[in-house]
């Protein structure tokens, strides 16, 4: 799955399993001295990947790596963190973000969170993995039930999205190693010093949080009769996103969805107002208990054709609070890869 621009790897139930962790463990290997490896990630709990990082700090590669130290499952990153951040680890490379939320049930947080998940290495060449697969799983795995809640990663409908052009992968590089170095406070993204939106030409890159308005949506609104909207999407919880697809089909958008089979992710009230709207509802993975994880969208009409993707969710923390990446691109190939995998995903067999 190769064009000048990406490459796009996907996982899932019909991949090997543990394809996505294994490739970034590869490119952990590659990296020789004197180059560097620049990671933000939300859950990590992978200790032979957090040893890989180590090794690679050992023989002289630079490595930073920024976590969300409390995620939604609080306790879940622990492990990695004291092996990373223990004598042995990666020293002042190890950047872990709490941002202040609400009071929550023991166990859970609710506040906002580091969301995103960026992976550069800087050889044999540079290049920035951009997508939804979070390292989740462990090995051996000791917590029991962990994977029950944050979702078995090595085996779910994932994507990471390998950006090749050189300024990209520098620039992407470039904020990983910004947000490791000052994204303590939750006002780090509203400096004048951070970009909201990057335009490599073939590629828009937007982060968030963000002030004005939300770049998805914005796109979208330009869209309406004779459209078509293709959704994948793992969490779809916000009033105002489901609004927003809802709109699209009053406006005579041809407008479908695939995700989630939980219903804590994607709320059955988010499926009856979809569905109440003449959209194409659709939830794969429950016959064989594997996440939905896919963030992306296919959007086009007669003489515009884009793809969306990063690690983006239709959530209000997603839009407002969390430290989110999406890119929206014009590159044909990427469009082309995406649908393929899209009409796989309608191939699935489930409810």
């Amino acid at each position: 799955m190769k064009n000048s621009n990406f490459e796009i790897h996907f996982g899932g139930p019909d991949k090997r399993k543990g394809a996505l962790r294994d490739l970034l463990a590869e490119r952990i290997a590659a990296v020789p001295p004197g180059g560097s490896i620049d990671w933000v990630t939300y859950y990590f709990r992978d200790r032979p990947l957090a040893r890989g990082l180590i090794a690679a700090s050992r023989r002289g590669v630079r490595v930073t790596l920024t976590l969300e130290r409390k995620p939604r499952i609080a306790a879940a990153n622990r492990q990695v963190i004291e092996m990373l951040s223990g004598e042995d680890g990666l020293g002042s490379g190890l950047r872990t973000i709490s941002l202040p939320g609400l009071l929550s049930p023991p166990g859970l947080a609710w506040k906002p969170q580091v969301h995103e998940k960026v992976y550069c290495f800087s050889h044999p060449q540079p290049v920035a993995f951009i997508g939804s697969f979070n390292p989740s799983n462990d090995s051996p795995e000791d917590t029991p039930g962990i994977l029950e809640k944050i979702g078995d990663h090595n085996v779910a409908y994932n994507a990471l999205v390998a950006a090749k052009d050189p300024q990209m992968a520098s620039a992407l590089a470039e904020h990983v190693r910004s947000l490791n170095l000052n994204g303590s406070s939750l006002l780090y993204r509203f400096t004048s010093k951070q970009p909201r939106s990057l335009d490599f030409g073939h590629t828009v890159v937007h982060f968030w949080p963000r002030l004005g308005g939300h770049p998805i949506e914005q796109l979208l609104a330009g869209f309406g009769a004779g459209s078509r909207i293709r959704i994948a999407a793992s969490h779809i919880r916000s009033p105002g996103s489901v609004s927003c697809m809802v709109m699209l089909a009053k406006r005579g958008a041809r407008v479908e969805v695939l995700t989630e089979h939980t219903r804590s992710r994607v709320p059955h009230k988010t499926e009856k107002r979809l569905s109440a709207a003449g959209i194409a509802f659709r939830r794969i993975g429950k016959s064989i208990n594997v996440p939905m994880h896919l963030k992306f969208m296919l959007v086009e009409n007669e003489s515009i054709r884009r793809t969306v993707f990063g690690s983006f969710n239709w959530t209000l923390p997603s839009y407002w609070l969390n430290h989110e990446i999406a890119a929206i691109s014009v590159d044909e190939s990427v469009f082309e890869i995406f649908e393929a995998h899209w009409n796989k995903l309608l191939g699935v067999e489930d409810v």
